[in-house]
């Protein structure tokens, strides 16, 4: 059966469905953003998700202070030593999130049918019928008529932590609300959302800035997820921002898409930001559910032509709870794959959850399964015909490697490159096979010190589907020299033989730069 995005072939196909999934040194191609916090921060439950499969450590600053993200990122240190397992660092701003304040961390039990107010005065106590919130503006935005949901933070849309309100009256800056279910809400803060309502705060908060200016320079972050980024004047605005602060502007920024105003300017802010986050929590509230699915298909289709990682938000939201996925959440995944999404992030599954390690592991397999039958013939040549002529002589190369590869039944490809692009031009075209990524250091001055870059870049290519990144050693060159690259590639074809990927007879692709011209070469192994 051929379809756009899926390949099966009967009957092999059904009956490999019975075999147990195989473990592999690469658990998918597919990459798993792990949310840190109070249930996934020490060294040992860190190492355990990186042996699971995360590649990507998240950072939420939405909640908790520096202080016990520096304790937890030291662990994170620790356990990549440990463990011997690269790791990306991802910092995701607070951005205008609306919250609702509980200073005394109180259930609060809402009863459907009463009222409730929502008061910006933060001095009074959460009550059942009075709820403080970190807005003064609400009032001004919203009119009878109006959906606002609450929920626990990170909230996963149950019932009975999360609760829809519909404005009734604005009374000043008050704001009066029919409740529409009964729910408890426990914790210090939850997230408040105003459905389709434009919230007229900075994308890049006072708050945000001053993380950055600090936690983020001390700790050279790979990657800077944009909370709420509406505009890609916000992302011009953050690129600013991070230029200005060392070493900060190699950091890529990730823009990530929660709500309708995000998604009509969704093609500009593509153009500028370095990938895409689609925050599928919050889109579920701005979106009609059965609009939701719609929107991920044409954003992730976007993100692939354009050769930027898409990241999906929210799939195993259960998993929080329980030990596997629902049927859904499993389906949901492996349909996630299949759009062409390059990773998945976990966020309360691993932040708050009580299985972090096992939903890393499902998710991982759900993933490496759905590669299997992932169509890449006719992704290939979408692509292909996308991009049109004349192709740019990198995007030639790059996409005849991933052909040739394909063409030749090579194991891995491997490609030398120092900024990264070349590796992602090839991901681009989504290879069956691996792409081993040889980042090679490149040396530079700011006039008062001789520094490496090499380590960001490989980093940052963690979170791209296909790519598995080495930092090879700076005194190899990325252009070829026979010697150094002899010893280079042995260097890459060593890990993929650890790795498992590569084995005797193997034939594996090669990309590298000769003087001003790139070459792909294919190379048969010996015993």
């Amino acid at each position: 059966m051929h379809s756009t995005n899926l390949l099966l072939e009967e009957p092999v196909r059904m009956a490999s469905i019975l075999e147990p999934s195989k473990p592999s040194f690469f658990p998918a191609m597919t990459k798993i953003v792990g949310t840190l916090g109070p249930k996934s921060r020490s060294v040992e439950i860190i190492s355990s998700c990186l042996e699971a499969g995360m590649s990507v450590a998240r950072f939420d600053f939405s909640w908790g202070d520096a202080e016990f993200h520096q304790e937890t990122l030291e662990n994170l240190r620790a356990a990549i030593k440990k463990s011997k397992k690269l790791c990306a660092v991802m910092l995701d701003t607070g951005g205008p999130e609306l919250q609702v304040v509980n200073k005394s961390e109180h259930p609060i039990s809402l009863q459907a049918d009463s009222l409730v107010v929502l008061t910006p005065d933060q001095d009074k106590e959460a009550t059942p019928n009075l709820l403080p919130i970190n807005f003064s503006g609400l009032s001004k935005s919203v009119k009878n008529g109006d959906t606002i949901f609450i929920g626990q933070y990170l909230f996963t849309g149950s019932e009975t932590t999360s609760v829809w309100l519909e404005v009734r009256e604005v009374k000043g800056e008050d704001v009066v609300c029919l409740i529409k279910n009964s729910a408890t809400l426990a914790g210090p803060l939850y997230t408040l959302h105003v459905s389709q309502i434009r919230i007229d705060l900075p994308t890049l908060t006072d708050k945000d800035k001053k993380v950055i200016s600090s936690w983020a320079v001390r700790n050279k972050i790979d990657i800077l997820s944009l909370s709420y980024t509406r505009h890609a004047e916000d992302v011009r605005h953050a690129r600013e921002f991070l230029s200005k602060l060392g070493d900060l502007n190699q950091t890529q920024i990730f823009a990530k898409i929660e709500n309708v105003e995000g998604m009509g300017n969704f093609d500009e802010i593509l153009g500028e930001a370095d990938g895409i986050i689609l925050s599928r929590g919050n889109l579920g509230i701005d979106l009609p559910p059965e609009k939701v699915f719609l929107f991920q298909k044409a954003a992730v289709h976007k993100c692939n032509m354009a050769g930027k990682p898409a990241v999906v938000t929210r799939v195993v939201d259960s998993m929080t709870d329980n030990l596997r996925p629902t049927r859904a959440e499993a389906t949901d995944v492996a349909n996630a794959v299949l759009d062409g999404s390059d990773a998945i992030l976990l966020g309360a599954e691993t932040l708050r959850g009580l299985y972090p390690v096992e939903t890393i592991s499902t998710v991982g397999k759900i993933c490496a399964e759905a590669e299997k039958v992932y169509n890449q013939d006719v992704y290939f040549k979408r692509a292909v015909k996308y991009v049109g002529e004349p192709m740019t002589h990198l995007e030639s190369i790059a996409s005849s490697a991933v052909r040739a590869a394909i063409k030749v039944k090579a194991s891995v490809i491997i490609c030398f490159t120092s900024s990264g692009r070349a590796a992602r031009l090839i991901a681009k075209y989504r290879p069956t096979m691996p792409v081993l990524s040889v980042v090679i250091p490149r040396l530079k001055t700011n006039q008062l010190r001789w520094t490496f870059s090499g380590a960001f870049q490989a980093r940052q290519s963690l979170i791209v589907r296909g790519i598995f990144p080495i930092l090879a050693d700076p005194r190899h060159p990325a252009e070829s020299t026979n010697a150094a690259d002899e010893s280079v590639l042995k260097v890459a074809l060593d890990h993929g033989k650890t790795a498992g990927v590569i084995k005797p007879h193997d034939r594996v692709v090669v990309f590298q730069k000769v003087g001003d011209s790139s070459v792909v070469k294919i190379i048969e192994l010996e015993n």
